[in-house]
C-alpha cells in the first residue's frame, strides 16, 4: 500500500483504564511533541480519584476525545447476574462526569462508549441485551478495536506487535493503556514506528470497530451478546 494520498493507512490512537497522576501526563506529552491526537478511555473510579479529572480535563483542552470506559472495569456486562443493577453501576453511574468532559470538545454531544472486555477477548460477555438497548436508547457511540498488542502484561514487546497491527490493516484501532507498568516509556518508539510507515494518525474510527453509532445500529452485536433476545 502506498504511504500517500487517498491510499494512506490510518491509525487511530485509543487510550484505556486511566487516568493515571504520573503517567497520562507523559502520553499527553509526547502526543503534543508529535501533534497527535487520541481518544482517552477513562475508567470512572480512576477519573474520581486525585488528580484524575484535571488529566481528562488536559487531554479534552488539547485535542483529544474522552470516552467512557465503565464505572470500575470490574465486571463484564454480558458476564453479570443482574443485567440491569450492571447497567446502572457499570455505565449510569459514571455518566455525568463523563458527560460533562465529552461536552466540552469539538465532538460536543457525542457519547462514546467502550466495554469491559476481559483480556481484551471479544465475545459473547461483553455485552447483555439490557446493555445494548441502553447504549442505543441513550444514543452512545460503541468503539471497540482491531489492534491490541498487550501492553499491559508486555511493557516492551508490545511495540513490535503494535507495529504488525498497523502493518494489516488499512485502518488500525490501537488500544494502549495509560497506567503505571511503564509500558508508555516506548510510545515515542511506537510512534516512530508509524511515522516510519507513512501512516496517517487519525482521530475517527473505521465502521468497522463501530457496531453503534449514536445510538444507531451499524453491525450485529449478537456474537458479543449474552442470551438470544439481541435488539
Amino acid at each position: 500500500m502506498s504511504g500517500t494520498g487517498a491510499q494512506r493507512r490510518r491509525v487511530t490512537l485509543t487510550f484505556d483504564n486511566g487516568p493515571t497522576p504520573g503517567v497520562t501526563e507523559d502520553v499527553l506529552d509526547v502526543l503534543a511533541d508529535r501533534r497527535a491526537t487520541a481518544t482517552f478511555f477513562v475508567v470512572g473510579t480512576r477519573l474520581r480519584r486525585a488528580g484524575g479529572r484535571a488529566l481528562a480535563a488536559r487531554a479534552v483542552a488539547e485535542g483529544h476525545r474522552i470516552g467512557h470506559h465503565t464505572a470500575t472495569h470490574t465486571l463484564q456486562l454480558g458476564a453479570a447476574e443482574d443485567p440491569e443493577a450492571a447497567v446502572a453501576a457499570e455505565i449510569t453511574a459514571i455518566e455525568p462526569d463523563i458527560d460533562a468532559l465529552a461536552g466540552t470538545g469539538e465532538t460536543r454531544g457525542e457519547r462514546l462508549f467502550r466495554p469491559y472486555a476481559g483480556g481484551g477477548v471479544l465475545d459473547e460477555r461483553v455485552f447483555s441485551p439490557a446493555a445494548v438497548r441502553y447504549l442505543q436508547r441513550h444514543r452512545y457511540t460503541c468503539v471497540l478495536w482491531n489492534t491490541l498488542p498487550h501492553d499491559w502484561d508486555d511493557p516492551t514487546g508490545w511495540v513490535d506487535r503494535a507495529l504488525e497491527g498497523v502493518a494489516r490493516t488499512d485502518w488500525a484501532v490501537v488500544v494502549l493503556h495509560d497506567v503505571a507498568t511503564g509500558a508508555m516509556d516506548r510510545l515515542p518508539a511506537f510512534l516512530d514506528g508509524v511515522a516510519a510507515m507513512g501512516a496517517e494518525i487519525v482521530s475517527g474510527f473505521p465502521d468497522t470497530c463501530v457496531p453503534i453509532k449514536r445510538g444507531r445500529p451499524l453491525s450485529s452485536v449478537s456474537h458479543l451478546t449474552s442470551g438470544s433476545a439481541v435488539p
